[in-house]
């Protein structure tokens, strides 16, 4: 009888297996096919990912990246992580009317959100109020239409700044928008010093997001230090500048280019402050980092945890001790770029993922977008599933009691350093440009993102990416999300009589007087006090000036100067291509009756021959908004033309295997086209044999890495869909 032993050795049954007999093994596996072609593939910015890591990979003699709250900062600011506290449940509000916003701040905050971003409107982050001529395509889009202080101080009702933090997001009136922010604290009487807040300044992201500025961009640079050093001095725990990449993002950048773009503008921003009279630890407390990420989960913990590493570099060049990273936020939000209009749904899970790996990587605050975010105003359901979605991962599944937990994880320390160490590089020839401005400005930062842009649509042309629910595993016909239909004209004419009304209820006719002055004359030209022209503004807030005004008399400081014009990096969510043809086909079936194109499936043989190809093709087709006509599959060439012909499609795809091919497409393409088909599809790569079928009559071949989007294109064009 054997006799288990007592003391179990694990290592004594398995010992262990050199990384070269694994390696050797997979290559007898592949039977010819190069490792490196099968087995590893790359991240959007080159970086090689293995099959499979180990202790060679990842060298952890020495703690390479420390303890938690000590440089490199790898590990994160603080020795327990986010363990006491949790992230910061952070949500947008972005409904156009300040009342309306209002009921959705205190709804948020009641059921679990702890802060929250105001996302101005269109009107306001131009800096316009609501009755200018040029705001009327503006007004009450994509935000809050808060232009003077008592739209704010409507919108924030019952909020208490020294419980919850408010965000807020103005674009090119961010020092006017700081201004009435700051006046509706002291009107509500709140103890500076407990005041938690973000003003987030940021001139660099809306100039090449929006193409323009109100003045020159050293100009805006030089009134964001001025708010700096105001905000330093009177709000010790609000933040000043945001340095986001989030426009970057969206146009197609990469990992690697967010992080070089990020610490190249942080870089930029510290240069501004300190020539303003910040000490580098001070200026340093004035930023907050904002990063829209997508779905590549482990991708994304570690490009956030080499974020924080770069940070930490940038700190120890300035000379700035660890401990200061703790009031260096750092946002994560879900990334607009990867939200699609089509199977909204799925964007829960989008959601999920992107929330996680903000979790993990241990980041300060997190914004989950509601999944129909990209359709427009978002409903009560899906802002509560978003909220929702944040609040089971901390308090449920308790994301946040686990310090780092990719920490010693051969691939994910791999990741983080090969991230940190090409942005680093990269940040480096930002520099030798003279800086993120120049490299902006020139044009290079776009063409530097638009040759990762094009790999990638590339990738997603010929379906290598997937998107389920549009370009794989598509819904033809879906309920439409329950969006409300917003009259912007009428809301454009209510913020106009509420503009009217303050302008002529004011006790002060000319609030802008002093800031007027101060811009002009001292204020940012360099002969004034830094702070000064931020401390008239908000004199200015509290005596009634509107936003737009304050804009006004803020630009007088680049009198003389052509404002700050560039071309706007674009906006390309990765499903647009897709969902362009399908718009295409849902205009073409209301035209017609209801009636979309439709294909045939000519499917041959048994289910066991067909299926694959079969099931291949129904979703090839519906990414295009083709619906495929289904049946049972056919033994003969004369069966399929006569199930082809009492269906009225004018298009087949012929489904099967390559040995039924070789003997029956000759046959079965000229009956179907007998039949009524005007264009016949073949499911599979037809090889040598492509000249045969096509003098049979084929016109088209899909199969595993075509370009997609370029055949449904073209059959599109050619079944009549404009």
């Amino acid at each position: 009888m054997t006799q288990i032993q007592k003391q179990l050795k694990i290592l004594d049954d398995f010992p262990p297996v050199p990384y070269e007999d694994w390696k050797a093994a997979v290559v007898a596996d592949l039977k010819g096919v190069p490792f490196e072609k099968k087995m590893i593939s790359r991240t959007d910015d080159g970086i090689a990912l293995q099959p499979l890591y180990c202790v060679q990979d990842w060298a952890s003699a020495g703690d390479p990246s420390g303890f938690p709250g000590l440089f490199p900062l790898t590990r994160g600011t603080g020795p327990l992580g986010r363990a006491v506290d949790g992230w910061d449940v952070r949500q947008e509000v972005s409904a156009a009317e300040p009342m309306a916003a209002n009921q959705i701040i205190l709804q948020e905050l009641g059921q679990g959100v702890n802060s929250i971003e105001l996302k101005l409107d269109g009107a306001v982050c131009a800096g316009l109020d609501a009755d200018d001529p040029h705001a009327s395509a503006h007004c009450g889009r994509d935000g809050v239409m808060l232009y003077t202080s008592g739209d704010l101080n409507q919108a924030l009702a019952g909020v208490r700044s020294d419980a919850a933090t408010v965000s807020l997001e103005a674009g090119a009136a961010f020092l006017p928008a700081a201004a009435l922010l700051a006046a509706v604290w002291e009107e509500h009487g709140l103890e500076a010093s407990r005041v938690r807040g973000a003003f987030n300044a940021d001139p660099l992201a809306t100039l090449v997001h929006a193409g323009s500025l109100p003045v020159p961009l050293e100009v805006a640079l030089g009134q964001m230090a001025d708010l700096a050093v105001w905000t330093s001095s009177h709000f010790p725990r609000v933040t000043s500048a945001r340095v986001s990449t989030a426009p970057y993002h969206y146009a197609g950048s990469g990992s690697v280019q967010d992080l070089a773009f990020a610490v190249a503008t942080a870089v930029e921003y510290l240069r501004a402050m300190t020539s303003a009279g910040l000490d580098a630890r001070s200026a340093l407390r004035q930023i907050a980092f904002h990063e829209a990420i997508g779905c590549r989960f482990y991708q994304a913990i570690a490009r956030l945890r080499a974020l924080r590493k770069l940070i930490g570099k940038v700190m120890e060049v300035c000379g700035v001790e660890a401990a200061v990273a703790r009031d260096i936020p750092i946002v994560a939000e879900t990334s607009r770029r990867v939200l699609t209009q089509r199977s909204h749904w799925v964007n829960l899970l989008r959601n999920t993922a992107t929330c996680f790996a903000a979790a993990v990587a241990g980041v300060d605050a997190i914004i989950t977008l509601p999944m129909d975010a990209a359709l427009g105003a978002s409903s009560e359901l899906t802002r509560r599933l978003a909220r929702n979605t944040q609040l089971i991962l901390q308090e449920e599944c308790q994301l946040n009691q686990v310090v780092d937990p990719a920490g010693g994880s051969w691939f994910i320390e791999t990741l983080t350093d090969q991230m940190a160490e090409k942005a680093w590089a990269m940040f480096t020839q930002i520099e030798s440009q003279g800086g993120m401005l120049k490299a902006a400005t020139s044009g290079w930062v776009a063409e530097q993102i638009n040759a990762v842009e094009q790999l990638r649509e590339k990738d997603i042309a010929t379906r290598k990416k997937a998107i389920t629910g549009v370009s794989t595993h598509p819904v033809l016909v879906e309920e439409g999300a329950d969006h409300p239909s917003i009259n912007y004209g009428a809301l454009r004419v209510a913020a106009t009589g509420r503009l009217l009304k303050w302008r002529r209820d004011r006790a002060d006719q000319a609030p802008c007087k002093d800031l007027l002055a101060m811009a002009s004359g001292a204020g940012c030209n360099g002969r004034g006090r830094a702070g000064d022209l931020t401390a008239a503004a908000v004199q200015a807030a509290r005596r009634g000036a509107t936003l737009g005004e304050m804009v006004s008399a803020c630009a007088a400081a680049g009198a003389g100067k052509e404002a700050a014009v560039m071309v706007p990096l674009p906006v390309r969510p990765y499903a647009a291509a897709y969902e362009q043809l399908r718009d295409r086909v849902d205009a073409h079936a209301q035209a017609h009756g209801g009636q979309r194109p439709r294909i045939f499936l000519a499917q041959m043989g048994t289910p066991r021959e067909f299926l694959a190809r079969a099931t291949y093709a129904q979703d090839f087709f519906k990414a295009g908004g083709i619906e495929p006509l289904q049946n049972d599959g056919f033994k003969d060439a004369a069966a399929a033309a006569e199930a082809l012909k009492a269906s009225g499609a004018e298009m087949a795809v012929i489904c099967s295997t390559d040995t039924r091919y070789a003997t029956e497409v000759e046959t079965l393409a000229p009956a179907l086209r007998a039949a009524g088909a005007r264009l016949i599809v073949l499911a599979g790569n037809p090889g040598p044999n492509e000249a045969r079928f096509r003098n049979a009559g084929v016109t088209h071949f899909i199969f595993i890495k075509c370009n997609a989007l370029e055949i449904l294109r073209t059959i599109l064009g050619e079944a009549g869909v404009q």
